[in-house]
């Protein structure tokens, strides 16, 4: 009797871990089939000094503005990439002029690079951890806090009642709209479940 209860402790483990197992590939699946369709803005102080942080944000609505015209007629991902790399130069400009322009002399870098990001909350919308294309500008020392959105689709400067409708336009499914606004109640729980999945690669990879 004890052998047979011991196999069947064994067969629910196996159960559990292969159920783990599926999910967690879900998990990693969707947040990259999310990832491949979004480019993120991530703008970097050059330090946590008030003034610094204050001058992020100044930054940050200066890029913000000519990336979102620079992108307004994009009609996916890849356009939107191609027109953002070859406006890297102009992007930096902009950002360097703004720099001065506050009466600071600090360096700034612009790069179309990937990123890895942690799970965020925004007005309306939620977006997974996980590595995403990101439009970074790094302010000086880049040794402050950051800010960070989502540049294309321009879900930054849409209103949370419009962003169905402009997340649909610029590229992402129905689907996708369920899953990052609260039209899916269980979306923190899978974005949760993404990070614990990480978390259980990362110390079996050890």
């Amino acid at each position: 009797m004890k052998k047979y209860q011991f196999k069947q402790v064994e067969l629910a483990l196996l159960l559990a871990l292969a159920a783990t197992l599926l999910w967690g590939a879900w998990s990693v699946q969707r947040q990259e089939d999310l990832a491949g369709k979004m480019i993120r803005l991530h703008v970097i102080a050059n330090s946590d000094e008030p003034a610094d942080q204050a001058l992020k944000l100044q930054v940050r609505d200066r890029v913000l503005a000519i990336a979102t015209e620079i992108l307004r007629s994009s009609s996916d991902m890849d356009q939107a990439g191609r027109r953002l790399s070859r406006a890297l130069p102009d992007l930096e400009s902009a950002a360097a002029e703004e720099i001065v322009r506050r009466g600071y002399d600090y360096p700034v870098t612009a790069s179309l690079e990937r990123t890895e990001f942690p799970r965020k909350v925004y007005d309306g919308f939620a977006l997974p951890a996980g590595e995403y294309t990101a439009l970074r500008l790094v302010i000086g020392q880049g040794k402050g806090q950051n800010w960070w959105c989502v540049v294309f689709p321009p879900l930054c400067t849409t209103a949370a009642a419009d962003l169905p409708e402009t997340a649909v336009t610029f590229g992402l499914d129905r689907e996708d709209v369920s899953l990052i606004t609260e039209e899916d109640e269980g979306y923190t729980l899978k974005f949760r479940s993404l990070e614990l999945w990480e978390q259980l690669r990362q110390w079996l990879g050890k």
